[in-house]
């Protein structure tokens, strides 16, 4: 067998509940879905019924998306966003149920909740919108605009869209475990448990270190921090996250992470806590059973509730083994690995890819990602296959902020597989890619790592549009 196939059966049979072969498990990475990325694990009695499943949960979710897109001439919401003040248009149940939500949870917030939050965004500075006042009224299957705000619906959607997807997963024959990830937040379903890792807003790179991890089973976490999003104003970083309360932007806290048994009560809170202060958060979670949510504010506090899970999982650095002779790489050094997956339109599979790092020897010595659909295709990713990977397979799903579709950032930290430091010197970085019926592409860097920073532009291709290489000091 493969090593690479091999080991990844090893993992799946570790897995609580998960196939012990990786016949009846799907693993499939999608951009430009829902605004962002897609990642997928179907569990079930065969891959057929697995693929299936997948047909049958990105169906709904571009069903779901034609209703709900902000978007686009031809999507019901932005068909209604379109209407007249005062004009009465009938919706479907899909679009009331959302807006029934948005009310229920600007109550529940008091007021943090606004669909209307862009809005606000746009016009903080010149203090142009009512922060307060309503924007639709609601009847028997029909809504009615009452005033022109531009309103969004992405505090709900994703958290509604992957609660409906999961549904239909789950009644699909054979299927007995599903994990959706979409842009960070992660719904787990059936007979499965995950483990995830809690992004770092500090570190935030793919692979890099976590704020702890957790276990999901029927469960749903979900993540909104202003890390990955915002922009520069007056020589200040200004959150995307609006308080909907003052017209101003949502700055004392960075990220907030909650789990709960809905996707949508998770990604409403994690949102509704980057608005509201620590003890307003904290007031408002003991209203929620079975609820754990972890705060980080911009001074770098970590407020967690007493119900929170997560725990440390770093490898433990050993240096027992190196000759202390050598120059090691520094613990405040670290090389970001910046990569953007070719824009080939909405509900594109991402392509396979493995990225690693192989010494001056050409001797593989760490692997820092591996995004593949079908196990049995791995070995269409040549150069790694042919490296002789021997580590486990990582399945760890991760949960951040919302990414931008196709713009992935990984990190090395100067350790080798078994979490010791390296020495100083010269290394290859790999970056490779393969497309189920589509191209092959390699991208092979060299760089010297001796302290000095340094940053490598790698020449884009058919899958990977772009990438680069930042060495530097943390």
């Amino acid at each position: 067998m493969n090593p690479i196939t091999s080991s990844l059966a090893a993992v799946l049979a570790a897995v609580p509940n998960a196939n012990a072969t990786a016949s009846g498990v799907l693993s499939t990475q999608l951009e430009n879905i829902l605004g962002t990325s897609l990642d997928m694990k179907i569990a079930a009695q065969t891959f057929e019924m697995a693929e299936k499943a997948e047909a049958q949960v990105l169906a709904e979710i571009s069903r779901l998306q034609q209703i709900l897109g902000s978007a686009g001439s031809h999507n019901e919401f932005a068909l209604w966003m379109a209407s007249s003040k005062g004009e009465v248009i009938a919706v479907s149940a899909e679009i009331s149920e959302v807006l029934n939500l948005f009310d229920d949870w600007n109550a529940k917030t008091d007021g943090a909740i606004n669909a209307a939050s862009e809005e606000i965004a746009r016009h903080w500075k010149e203090g142009k919108v009512d922060v307060n006042e309503a924007h639709w009224t609601l009847g028997e299957g029909t809504a009615t605009r009452l005033t022109d705000a531009e309103l969004r619906l992405h505090t709900f959607t994703k958290g509604y869209v992957m609660e409906k997807a999961a549904a239909v997963a789950m009644a699909s024959p054979g299927v007995h475990g599903l994990v959706l990830n979409v842009g960070g937040d992660i719904l787990v379903k059936g007979d499965w448990t995950e483990p995830v890792r809690v992004s770092d807003p500090h570190l935030d790179a793919e692979n890099g270190a976590s704020l702890g991890v957790v276990s999901l089973e029927n469960k749903s976490i979900a993540t909104s921090g202003n890390y990955r999003r915002g922009e520069a104003f007056d020589g200040q970083w200004i959150s995307h996250i609006m308080d909907p309360r003052t017209g101003m932007p949502a700055q004392e806290i960075v990220s907030a992470t909650v789990i709960h048994a809905n996707a949508v009560t998770a990604g409403a809170l994690a949102t509704a806590f980057n608005v509201l202060s620590v003890a307003e958060s904290s007031a408002l979670a003991t209203n929620y059973q079975d609820l754990e949510y972890l705060i980080v504010t911009k001074n770098g506090e970590k407020i967690a509730s007493e119900s929170w899970s997560g725990v440390r999982s770093e490898v433990a650095t050993s240096i027992s083994l190196v000759n202390l002779k050598e120059k090691l790489w520094a613990a405040n050094q670290e090389l970001l690995i910046n990569i953007q997956v070719a824009d080939l339109g909405g509900g594109a599979r991402r392509p396979y890819v493995a990225v690693w790092v192989e010494d001056a020897n050409h001797k593989p010595v760490r692997r820092l990602a591996l995004w593949y659909r079908k196990p049995r295709w791995l070995p269409d990713l040549r150069s790694f296959s042919e490296a002789q990977r021997e580590s486990p397979i990582d399945l760890m799903s991760i949960t951040s902020a919302t990414r931008s579709a196709g713009n992935y950032s990984l990190v090395w930290d100067g350790k080798n597989d078994q979490g010791q430091f390296v020495e100083q010197g010269n290394y290859t970085i790999y970056i490779e890619a393969a497309r189920e019926h589509g191209s092959y592409q390699l991208m092979k860097q060299p760089m010297k790592f001796d302290g000095k920073a340094k940053t490598q532009a790698i020449a884009g291709n058919e899958e990977l549009s772009a990438a680069s290489l930042v060495y530097r000091t943390k």
